[in-house]
């Protein structure tokens, strides 16, 4: 799954804390940070859609009454535009009663 599957929820897992957690793989450079912000806009408002229409209850019955958080992992460090935009999302996200998170994926091998 990735950014690009706009209509798949790429990833769901509950933390330790019982936290329920969707994350976007984002795999994408930022050579054309305007397409990749707009690829990445269409799977954010997929994820509140899947939120918001109680869909993830239906399909994940362990959600409910948990709190939701939606996470973008990007493979590259987002720019400064990019980060405008995360700035802007992480409010419309909390406003709509969710929380909202982003990192750098950092591969780290383990040790065998």
């Amino acid at each position: 799954m990735s950014v690009e599957q706009t209509n798949v929820i790429d990833i769901i897992s509950k933390a330790p804390s019982g936290e329920i957690t969707l994350t976007i793989s984002d795999h994408l450079g930022w050579t054309n940070t305007k397409d990749h912000l707009l690829t990445l806009q269409e799977k954010l408002n997929a994820y509140l859609r899947y939120l918001e229409s109680g869909e993830i209850y239906e399909q994940y019955r362990d959600a409910a009454g948990r709190k939701l958080l939606i996470k973008v992992v990007f493979q590259h460090a987002p720019n400064l535009e990019a980060r405008s935009f995360l700035s802007r999302a992480r409010a419309i996200i909390e406003d709509a009663g969710y929380g909202f998170d982003f990192e750098l994926f950092s591969a780290s091998p383990n040790p065998i």
